[in-house]
């Protein structure tokens, strides 16, 4: 008999009440950015009006794979791969590096994207953790155990989604470390890095710890825009091209205008300007609502190193689950509940927003608390 096929409780909450509530507070990114912001100025704007829709360079422009590789120390166009997003990244990168029957390593909490799709596609799935009663760092002994001479794969996302805390020097070193002592490929996702909440120096990439890193990111989180859905992957050239034939038989490509708005984004013009820009909303969002949560008895934030979201840890004896759908159905407010990513209590809370929004989402939040 088949395994039991294991849902993607986030994304299908997400996907089905995102564009329905009053205030969305689940968004794990910052406030999107608008095609002008990005090319900045009338001219380019209608120079865009003539581009012609067809067919981009299926493993992304080279335009754009060369901005993308300039990013990533060593690095070349034939290193990248562009894709629909990064979640289409992680999807090709497990199928082409990995077997049915294979071991994956997962760090958790994380966005269970591969942790549901390793158990679909038949591979088996360890995790190790960032625990809270060590201030949400890394357990080393969870490491050990994780990953064994079996491990073909190990996936982290560093800055962490949810709890926004990045490895530090020690903490990197081991997992590398641990993917090296097996001959196993690490895979670290990188989206939030350059939206530094407390520095202004960018998270570091894994890209060149190992010869076996793949490093994933997207325009989605630090860029601000989602709605391009830009990805892509940085790897040697052969598993770069193994994830390529993948990529043929999903999607081909990304479309013509993503390629070319990606390709501006991500230029010396405007990648300064963009971060600026997500940092300030970072930076501003967080400072609202920390100063909310202070007013409040039942709630504690987990501070994030970089990205718009933390955990809030709440004050009430509810599935975390359960008090999203109540958010949902009686304050139109939506939030990511800690269920989704392994941890109960917790509700994941986007804040680099607008403040008014914000606040208003915020003030949702607190009324349904008190009333519970």
């Amino acid at each position: 008999m088949p395994e039991p096929f294991v849902p993607f409780q986030l994304e299908r909450l997400l996907s089905t009440w995102e564009n329905r509530v009053e205030y969305n507070l689940s968004e794990s990114g910052v406030h999107p950015m608008s095609v002008r912001e990005v090319l900045g100025d009338e001219a380019a704007l209608d120079a865009f009006g003539g581009l012609p829709l067809r067919y981009p360079q299926a493993n992304g422009t080279p335009a754009l794979r060369d901005a993308i590789a300039a990013l990533y120390p060593g690095a070349r166009a034939e290193n990248v791969l562009v894709t629909v997003g990064a979640i289409q990244a992680n999807l090709v990168a497990l199928a082409a590096l990995t077997q049915p029957g294979d071991a994956v390593a997962v760090l958790e909490p994380n966005y269970r994207q591969l942790w549901g799709a390793a158990q679909n596609l038949g591979r088996r799935v360890a995790t190790f953790g960032l625990q809270p009663e060590l201030e949400w760092r890394l357990d080393r002994d969870e490491l050990a155990r994780a990953i064994t001479p079996a491990t073909r794969l190990v996936a982290i996302v560093n800055p962490n989604n949810p709890t926004g805390r990045a490895l530090n020097g020690d903490d990197r070193r081991a997992v590398v470390e641990a993917a090296q002592r097996v001959g196993a490929w690490l895979l670290a996702d990188e989206v939030y890095a350059g939206a530094e909440r407390a520095s202004d120096a960018v998270t570091p990439t894994f890209y060149g710890d190992d010869a076996r890193v793949l490093a994933v990111n997207s325009l989605s989180k630090t860029y601000a825009l989602p709605g391009l859905r830009i990805g892509w992957i940085v790897g040697p050239v052969e598993a770069v091209a193994r994830m390529w034939a993948w990529q043929d038989y999903a999607t081909i490509s990304a479309g013509m205008l993503d390629n070319q708005l990606a390709a501006r984004a991500l230029s010396p013009n405007a990648r300064p300007r963009i971060i600026a820009r997500t940092r300030e909303y970072v930076r501003r969002g967080f400072e609202r609502l920390g100063a909310w949560a202070s007013r409040r008895d039942d709630v504690e934030i987990v501070a994030p190193d970089a990205g718009g979201i933390c955990l809030l840890k709440y004050g009430r004896p509810i599935a975390s689950s359960d008090l999203a759908m109540r958010l949902i159905e009686r304050a139109s407010t939506l939030v990511a509940p800690g269920d989704a990513f392994g941890i109960d209590g917790y509700l994941r809370i986007g804040f680099a927003l607008p403040p008014d929004y914000l606040d208003a989402g915020l003030g949702r939040i607190g009324t349904l608390l008190d009333d519970l």
